[in-house]
């Protein structure tokens, strides 16, 4: 098969899933791929690399050369401000030789960045709470001092996750010193709710529907998983007004496949809290009934290969036969 945006570099029907490790649910995709008929290979992003000698400009573990037919985002991992840049240059170029990127380069750049993610939600007319970034402890004082009158602030870790490195701000004292944060200040309003036990939702987007969602409970306000939270299914009509946060929340930031957090107020308003672009979902896939991988596998398939939903002998013809392929119809 040809690259769409450069015919000189040969295509392969294999799907490339991007993790810094093989966990559970890469494994989990890979069995939900191979299910339909469709290869796939895994590998960390920083083994890929640029290579001028090859017509792709890609160098890619295994492939020899070749382009895959779509790539899956797990994870791009820690690194430095360099490394992060180049794995992030290995999306754009894949986008830009035609290869389709679950998320998007820019999609994953707009969530890792909490700063970006608040400032389109809001642009897009989405509630989401009070929210300020700045730079150096002097401005951050400053924004406590004005603003605490009206409630605590949260600091965050603009580019952290699970919620580590998450803390109540009563007043200045309480901001860490610059080195901690990398000098950068991500203060966002501190929503009161009902607890304990509290609670909050994790909404999952993918391919522009609803696939999930699962409400948190923990005994203190942070409502991870990761910290220890659990997992509860959501029922009743609290469903719909999930649904359409959530997919409006997707549309701003441009994601395939997102977890959309969303906290409600003590007086039942909803707000949008963040946008995930490379959510887990062990959680989610201990109170609903599908297997989120499966969902996730034939939405991307879908997506990816719309002459599939047209005409399953055309399927059949591009992929090796599998009975599986009848479940994209």
């Amino acid at each position: 098969m040809q690259c769409w945006n450069n015919p000189l570099a040969e295509r392969i029907d294999t799907i490339l899933i991007l993790s810094d490790r093989p966990d559970g649910q890469v494994k989990q995709l890979s069995s939900s791929f191979n299910k339909l008929g469709v290869k796939t290979l895994s590998m960390h992003l920083a083994d890929i690399g640029f290579d001028s000698r090859y017509k792709s400009g890609l160098a890619i573990p295994g492939l020899d050369g070749a382009l895959p037919a779509t790539v899956v985002v797990r994870s791009v991992s820690s690194g430095t401000f360099e490394a992060i840049t180049r794995r992030l240059g290995i999306l754009h170029a894949f986008a830009h030789l035609g290869v389709p990127v679950w998320n998007s380069a820019k999609a994953i750049e707009r969530c890792v960045d909490k700063s970006t993610t608040t400032f389109l939600l809001a642009q897009a007319g989405l509630p989401t709470p009070e929210t300020f970034t700045v730079e150096n402890l002097e401005n951050a004082r400053a924004i406590i001092e004005r603003e605490i009158a009206s409630g605590p602030l949260v600091l965050k870790p603009l580019f952290g996750s699970q919620g580590r490195g998450i803390r109540l701000i009563n007043g200045p004292e309480d901001l860490p010193v610059p080195e901690e944060v990398d000098d950068v200040y991500y203060l966002q309003r501190f929503v009161a709710r009902a607890g304990p036990p509290f609670r909050d939702y994790r909404v999952f987007t993918c391919g522009g529907e609803v696939l999930g969602m699962m409400a948190r409970c923990a005994d203190g306000w942070i409502t991870n998983i990761a910290k220890g939270a659990k997992a509860e299914p959501v029922t009743g009509p609290l469903r719909l007004k999930l649904e359409a946060l959530a997919l409006a929340a997707s549309k701003a930031i441009g994601t395939d496949f997102a977890g959309i957090d969303i906290v409600p107020t003590s007086d039942g308003e909803l707000l949008v809290l963040e946008v995930n672009s490379m959510p887990a979902w062990s959680g989610l896939q201990s109170v609903v009934p599908v297997r989120v991988a499966d969902r996730i596998a034939k939405a991307l398939t879908a997506r990816v290969f719309p002459r599939f939903e047209r005409d399953e002998e055309k399927c059949a013809a591009v992929f090796r036969p599998h009975p599986a392929l009848t479940l994209i119809k």
